[in-house]
């Protein structure tokens, strides 16, 4: 049922009832008061009568009497009773002659009884005489012949009178229900259309507008309820705006950290994942909303979850999974509580750090130490032995085999010192890039003629391929006759003697690719993408020659890089190895770099 029809009907039936009582309240005071008033005026009628009668001679005949009964009956338009003292009907209206000597002796009626012991006597009856109710009062009077005067009002006239008044109550009740009515009507209307207004302004915030209505609400109860909750709802909107920008703006924060950050509730739900850690932990679907364990399948990360919800512990430990590729995070977990009392937790938060590529590099640091400490080591115990062996005398002053080991040792640090500084110096970005035309045939027999003494001592062979559309290349020339000397120098020295090492180059798709094939027994496939770090070793069956320093495909790599490019290794299908060099067809975009960056000591 709509709130008008409610409002329509619960006033309706107030007004309704309302005038009911009020109305039979009125119609029962007014007949009351009907019925006291006749009854005075019947009495004072009454009085009237006895004083008359009072008045007459003391002697008067019977036909005298009711003479003056009927008289006084007309003029009263009421019955006139003359009674004697003991009871006989001397005189009455109603009656005449045989009819008033064969009356019954009154004496004993109620309202002669009353009027004896009180001077008054009124009451309702029915008459047997004329068989019909009658409303009686009954005086004393003072007179020889006659003891009472009776006044006999029918009911069925005061009947009348108290349906006039009935019939005037029902029609001013069915005036007033009218009335009644139409207010109702009115009130309800305007009160639902008040409610109808307020309910579209809530609507209306409920889809977010939160513009004021330009009417107002008005100033009664409704109106107060109705302004008290605009003020809640605008202070909810702007608490809820706010924290919608906090909600965004820690979205941003927590999108751009390259650290993981998960979120959960006292009860191990996700509330908050970012890519991060989904990246970290691969984990599919999103996981807000989901249990920490079934997402987290790594015991280590789950128990310090498990460990800061149930315990309010906070931990910070390095993990590794074993992942492909394996992976190590720091994972730092704290319990939430709240900020009012400090008692309660509400969950809990991680935050891991990927801290993989720092394990990398402290490894490749501590390699790269040890791997610098062992190549220098080697050299300068063959020099110290070869000292040793000239100071003590066991050969002779200037024997040339001892001479010929301090300088092939001398010089081979010389070359790993060298290397070491220009790896330093590509780091620091101090070598310049002096882009210009290159003719590849020209680089190639450079790096050739260059390599030529340790070639003719293995007797290996050279084939040069180079396509029309990379016979002139813009590059760096000193540069790319360095990349392709160790390139070839690498081949040399790792392929079977006799063999042949193969250079191509060829332009396709805005970029230049060189490649140096050999036919030895190429590079495990798990060492395919470290044999480009400094000093790293492939398999131990495959024997590396004294004479290299260990840094040459790392000094490749920096070179090709410098250029924008990119170096690779590859198995030939037909067995050995495959180095490719990747530059662009034209001049790299590059970042500025300082103009001087000091090198590391050596």
């Amino acid at each position: 049922m709509k709130l008008r029809t409610r409002l329509f009907a619960a006033v309706l039936g107030i007004a309704t009832i309302s005038l009911l009582l009020a109305g039979t309240l009125v119609s029962l005071s007014s007949q009351r008061q009907l019925l006291e008033r006749i009854e005075r005026e019947l009495v004072a009628q009454t009085r009237l009568v006895a004083e008359l009668v009072a008045r007459r001679g003391t002697a008067p005949t019977l036909a005298e009497l009711d003479g003056e009964a009927d008289a006084l009956g007309r003029e009263l338009g009421a019955r006139v009773t003359l009674i004697a003292p003991d009871g006989r009907v001397v005189g009455d209206s109603a009656e005449d002659g045989a009819g008033l000597a064969a009356m019954e002796n009154h004496g004993t009626r109620p309202e002669i009884l009353i009027a004896r012991e009180r001077g008054v006597g009124v009451t309702r009856r029915f008459s047997t005489t004329v068989e019909r109710d009658f409303l009686y009062a009954a005086l004393p009077v003072e007179h020889g012949a006659v003891g009472y005067a009776r006044l006999a009002l029918p009911l069925t006239a005061i009947d009348e009178q108290l349906a006039s008044v009935r019939r005037a109550t029902v029609i001013g009740i069915f005036l007033a229900l009218v009335g009644a009515l139409v207010l109702a009507w009115v009130t309800s209307t305007a009160m639902s259309r008040r409610v109808r207004a307020i309910a579209a302004v809530a609507r209306r915030y409920a889809e977010g507008d939160l513009s004021r209505p330009l009417r107002g609400y008005g100033n009664d109860e409704i109106g107060t309820v109705a302004r008290a909750l605009d003020a809640s709802v605008h202070e909810l909107g702007s608490r809820l705006d706010e924290l919608s920008r906090h909600r965004v703006l820690t979205d941003a924060i927590l999108s751009s950290m390259a650290e993981g950050v998960v979120v959960v509730d006292a009860g191990g739900h996700v509330r908050m994942a970012n890519e991060a850690v989904r990246a970290m932990l691969a984990l599919g679907t999103s996981p807000v909303g989901r249990h920490y364990i079934e997402l987290i399948r790594h015991p280590e990360i789950a128990g310090q979850i498990a460990r800061a919800l149930d315990d309010g512990e906070s931990l910070r430990r390095e993990v590794s999974l074993n992942t492909e590729p394996p992976k190590v995070l720091l994972a730092s977990t704290a319990a939430l509580v709240p900020a009012e009392d400090g008692a309660g937790r509400q969950g809990a938060a991680m935050v891991l750090h990927d801290m993989t590529e720092f394990r990398r590099a402290e490894q490749v640091r501590q390699d790269f130490v040890a791997n610098v400490s062992h190549e220098l080591r080697t050299p300068l115990t063959a020099v110290r032995a070869a000292v040793d062996a000239l100071l003590d005398g066991s050969a002779p002053a200037g024997d040339p085999r001892f001479l010929d080991i301090i300088a092939r040792q001398a010089l081979r640090m010389d070359r790993l010192v060298g290397d070491l500084l220009r790896l330093a110096r590509l780091d620091a970005g101090q070598e310049p890039l002096n882009l210009m035309p290159c003719a590849t045939d020209a680089v190639f027999a450079a790096a050739e003629t260059e390599l030529a003494p340790l070639l003719q001592e293995k007797g290996m062979r050279v084939d040069t391929h180079v396509a029309p559309s990379a016979a002139t290349i813009t590059a760096d020339p000193s540069k790319l006759h360095d990349i392709l000397k160790n390139l070839l120098e690498n081949a040399a020295r790792y392929a079977p003697a006799a063999s042949t090492v193969t250079l191509r180059i060829a332009a396709a798709d805005d970029e230049v690719v060189l490649t140096v094939e050999d036919r030895g027994p190429g590079i495990p496939d798990t060492d395919l993408t470290r044999v480009f770090e400094r000093f790293y070793r492939v398999d131990r069956s495959r024997a590396r020659d004294p004479g290299g320093t260990g840094l040459g495909l790392a000094i490749v790599k920096h070179l090709a890089g410098l250029h924008g490019g990119t170096a690779a290794a590859a198995n030939r299908p037909g067995g050995g190895a495959l180095f490719s060099i990747r530059l662009p067809g034209r001049e790299p975009a590059r970042a500025a770099r300082p103009a001087s960056v000091s090198a590391p000591a050596a």
